[in-house]
């Protein structure tokens, strides 16, 4: 079974479908910072979560060009307003071009809002992330969709997700039976695992079917155990073939060997019917 391209096949069904955005991409705008003195993850749980969770968010989406996934870089949503900005751990945009990079994201320079947010909590941001944040960004900015998650696994679980409703309300998600959460703007699911190895309660995305985006290590290693496997398959079909080829060459020999015998078997019959015809009768 070639699982690498399976996959290549449900991607193409299950990637979202959206419009261009009417802005145009913008690397950096003067006056606006594009950096602060805060580090980039709180802790090793953190940065093993976004480092992880990123990898496989710009894996699925590298086959379409006009999707943005950025971490922990700023996000302007009011022109003239530096104050105005946030920093997300993870957010995507749809419709704007993916490359090159940007040093900041100015929302109405581009003409799109991130569709998805995702904020994994720590001590000193948790309130923030679990009751300003969510309107700050389904409302304020115009995110589709905001999540968090505590990845340290020794702290109580904790996933949460909230939407914009057609009528513009927010709305909290409500977890299927393994605690799991849809997101319709990504169109994947979001479930967590726990690594007892490294104390990381790890967020991971699958398709709508269930099937696990893989990081790119665990692609890797996905693509050398098939190669091993079509390489013991073509072994094994060759030492198939060889057994085959012996086995038809031992039929020829003794279809040769058979058809010597009845030669010679009808050689000597031949004798033996001349000398009883030369012997003379008494």
């Amino acid at each position: 079974m070639d699982t690498i391209k399976d996959f290549a096949i449900k991607q193409r069904k299950y990637m979202p479908v959206f419009p261009k955005a009417t802005g145009k991409l913008t690397v950096y705008i003067e006056g606006y910072p594009c950096e602060d003195d805060e580090p980039m993850a709180e802790t090793d749980f953190h940065a093993d979560q976004i480092f992880t969770l990123s990898d496989q968010l710009k894996r699925y989406f590298a086959v379409n060009e006009l999707v943005h996934i950025a971490v922990d870089s700023f996000v302007y949503y009011s022109e003239g307003d530096i104050t105005k900005c946030v920093a997300p751990d993870i957010y995507i945009v749809f419709g704007v071009d993916k490359y090159p990079l940007r040093r900041s994201f100015y929302t109405w320079a581009e003409g799109a809002a991130p569709v998805a947010v995702f904020e994994f909590l720590s001590d000193s941001t948790a309130h923030q992330d679990r009751h300003e944040k969510v309107a700050l960004y389904l409302n304020d900015i115009g995110v589709q969709e905001y999540f968090i998650h505590q990845p340290e696994l020794k702290k109580p679980a904790e996933f949460r997700g909230w939407q914009r409703s057609p009528s513009g309300n927010i709305i909290e998600m409500v977890p299927d039976a393994e605690d799991g959460l849809f997101s319709e703007a990504l169109n994947l699911w979001f479930r967590w695992v726990d690594n007892h190895t490294t104390h990381v309660r790890l967020l991971r995305p699958y398709l709508p079917d269930g099937t696990p985006i893989t990081t790119s290590m665990e692609e890797e290693h996905l693509r050398l155990q098939e190669k091993h496997l079509r390489e013991e398959a073509e072994a094994m079909a060759a030492e198939e073939a060889e057994r085959r080829q012996k086995a038809e060459a031992m039929v020829a020999e003794e279809a040769e060997r058979r058809r010597e015998l009845e030669t010679e078997l009808e050689r000597l019959r031949t004798q033996l019917a001349n000398q009883q015809n030369e012997t003379p009768s008494d």
